[in-house]
């Protein structure tokens, strides 16, 4: 409400038309040209560009209300983040710090970075926090209504096309979102595809059997049917082999201007360079679970050591064939502490082999010293 009463926005909001326009019949998200121009103003998918069109309808961002497009923020909204995802052979790891800050300030220190779309899907975000959970609702939404369509999911490549394309027309807006998907591709149809072959392996048993009758093995021992079957063996292999192409671990990012890119190590946000230090020198392909989530966390470690803008605690998924599993929040703090306890012990240790080092010198010492003396 304080903030309604410093931007004035209640005593525009009586001015504004009202809306009558109703969804389409497709339910889709895209619309157009003529619907945008019969939106309402205040429907947040449509693009500020062509919102406000002939009939005149005002929009949130044009210049009819100045309050709200050419008011000056007192501060700079300056954010930071460390959000991460790479994959390995045991699927996909995601991790993000949980400290939400705003220029000098940290607003929360327990926000939730990374959330789930499905469930073999995640996102890391970064950005304004308003705009990062909008958007992530959205894309729930979206693909929950692909999978009830077309009664499978949407791989994670379709879901930042998705996201690329309905974060383009606001391009050049105050929109402020970057997210990273990790998940899972292609689990269904290989399923699928591996119960298909389990029934016609279950056939050919069957078609064996029937081998010892006359006038079936006359049958079963023709060319056309030695043909048939090493077709569909050279079909089933290639089938096999299309579908492990598109199956396996998949990190894509998207960001508020369209920009979409694809890779097996992404980290985004103020400390990135930091996470990306640790990730170049630790990551493997053929990693454990348990080393993947260590140099997760040590990423996240070392760039909230580094980064004002990032720190508190650490959000660990890891997404595999069968689903994300979340591990416990851990507090950084208390890491830093480990790390405290950890370099004393090197500092020791290291005191330890200095001494030893000496003794055995001044005993070498000692022993040329006997040595001349012996000889005199």
């Amino acid at each position: 409400m304080a903030l309604q009463d410093v931007c004035g926005f209640m005593d525009y909001l009586d001015e504004i038309p009202p809306c009558h326009h109703l969804p389409n019949e497709t339910g889709s998200l895209f619309k157009t040209t003529s619907e945008f121009e019969t939106d309402c103003p205040f429907h947040f998918l449509s693009p500020p560009q062509q919102n406000s069109g002939k009939h005149g309808v005002p929009s949130l961002l044009s210049p009819t209300f100045p309050c709200l497009s050419t008011h000056q923020r007192p501060f700079q909204l300056s954010h930071g983040t460390t959000t991460l995802g790479f994959t390995f052979q045991g699927g996909v790891i995601a991790a993000a710090d949980t400290r939400a800050s705003c220029k000098g300030l940290i607003c929360c220190p327990i926000s939730q970075k990374i959330m789930p779309i499905h469930s073999h899907l995640v996102v890391t975000t970064s950005g304004s926090g308003a705009d990062c959970m909008l958007w992530e609702r959205i894309l729930t939404r979206e693909m929950r209504l692909y999978q009830l369509r077309h009664r499978r999911r949407l791989t994670v490549n379709g879901a930042a096309k998705l996201l690329s394309m309905m974060l383009h027309p606001f391009k050049g807006t105050e929109v402020c979102v970057a997210v990273t998907l990790c998940g899972w591709d292609g689990e269904d149809a290989k399923i699928t595809f591996q119960t298909g072959m389990k029934m016609g392996a279950k056939v050919e048993k069957t078609m064996k059997q029937d081998s010892h009758d006359p006038i079936k093995n006359n049958a079963l021992s023709s060319p056309n049917s030695e043909m048939m079957s090493s077709t569909n063996k050279q079909y089933d292999q290639n089938t096999l082999s299309a579908i492990g192409e598109h199956c396996g671990p998949r990190v894509c990012y998207v960001c508020s201007d369209g920009l979409q890119l694809r890779g097996e190590i992404i980290s985004v946000g103020s400390g990135s360079p930091y996470a990306y230090a640790v990730l170049d020198d630790g990551w493997r392909w053929e990693m454990t679970v348990d080393e993947a989530m260590g140099l997760a966390r040590e990423a996240v470690f070392r760039a909230t050591h580094w980064d004002a803008y990032s720190g508190n605690n650490v959000d660990l998924f890891h997404i595999t064939a069968l689903g994300l599993r979340r591990r416990d929040r851990e507090d950084l703090k208390e890491e830093y502490y480990r790390e405290k306890e950890r370099a004393k012990k090197m500092i020791k240790e290291r005191e330890k082999e200095r001494q030893k080092k000496e003794k055995a010198e001044l005993a070498e010492e000692a022993k040329d010293i006997k040595s001349v003396h012996g000889e005199y």
